[in-house]
C-alpha cells in the first residue's frame, strides 16, 4: 500500500473522497467509519482487546505516537467501559476531526475557515492529495478483487478493505461489486484478525458494529423520508 505511515482511520477517510467530483461520499456515517478504523488499528497493535464484548485497554500508559489513535486511547481510558458498538458511535466526531487535522497538517487536505451567516464558525475541507487517494484506491481494489491470495494480504490491508466494505464506501466498490466479492470480503475480515483468536473477535465486533450502525441509519433515513 502507498503511504504506509497513514493510519487505518486516515486511509478510510481518504478512500471516501471521489477524486473525479472532488467531494466526499457517505458523509452521514463517515465519523463512524473513521472511528471503526481507529479501533481496529489499536486492536491490531495490541493496545485494545475484547473482554466479553467490552473494549479493554491492555496498558493504560501505552501510546502509538499517532495523535489520532492516542486521542482515542485517552478517551477510552477516561470513560466508563463500553462495548465495541458503543465506541463506534460515541463521540465519533472527535476522531473524525483529529483525522482531518492530521491530513491538513501533512498536506493531503486544505482547510478553509469561514463563518455561516457571518457568525457561526465553519470549516470547508478540500482534497489536495488526489494522486495519493487514487493510488490508495487502486491498491485497495487489488486487495478486494485479487488475484493475490487472501492469506498473503497484510492484516492492515485486509482490515482496510473489510471495513470499507462494511461502511459501504461506494468510491471503493458499488453495492453490486460488494455482493460479487462477498466471500472474499468475509475472508479478508478473517485475515485481519488471523494473528490471534482474541484479535479476530475484536475485529469482528468492530465490523459488526459498523454494519449495524449503517443499516440502522439507512432504515431511519428511509422511514423519515417516507
Amino acid at each position: 500500500m502507498p503511504n504506509g505511515p497513514l493510519s487505518l482511520p486516515a486511509r478510510l477517510y481518504l478512500l471516501s473522497w471521489d477524486t473525479a467530483k472532488l467531494k466526499i461520499t457517505g458523509a452521514s456515517h463517515l465519523g463512524h467509519l473513521v472511528r471503526a478504523g481507529a479501533l481496529t488499528e489499536l486492536a491490531l497493535g495490541g493496545l485494545l482487546v475484547d473482554d466479553d464484548g467490552v473494549v479493554k485497554p491492555v496498558d493504560p500508559d501505552a501510546r502509538t505516537g499517532d495523535p489520532v489513535l492516542d486521542g482515542l486511547m485517552e478517551l477510552i481510558e477516561e470513560s466508563r467501559p463500553r462495548k465495541w458498538k458503543s465506541w463506534v458511535t460515541s463521540r465519533a466526531g472527535v476522531t473524525l476531526d483529529a483525522v482531518r487535522a492530521q491530513l491538513v497538517a501533512n498536506g493531503q487536505l486544505r482547510a478553509d475557515r469561514r463563518r455561516v451567516l457571518g457568525v457561526f464558525p465553519s470549516v470547508d475541507y478540500s482534497l489536495e492529495g488526489v494522486r495519493t487517494v487514487d493510488a490508495l484506491r487502486e491498491e485497495a481494489l487489488a486487495v478486494l478483487r485479487g488475484p493475490l491470495p487472501v492469506d498473503q494480504v497484510s492484516d492492515r490491508d485486509a482490515a482496510l478493505v473489510a471495513l470499507a466494505a462494511a461502511g459501504e464506501v461506494r468510491t471503493l466498490a458499488s453495492g453490486k461489486e460488494r455482493k460479487l466479492h462477498k466471500q472474499r470480503i468475509e475472508e479478508l475480515g478473517e485475515r485481519a484478525g488471523a494473528a490471534a483468536p482474541a484479535l479476530r473477535k475484536a475485529i469482528q465486533e468492530v465490523r459488526t458494529a459498523m454494519i449495524v450502525t449503517i443499516t440502522t441509519a439507512t432504515a431511519t433515513g428511509a422511514a423519515t423520508s417516507s
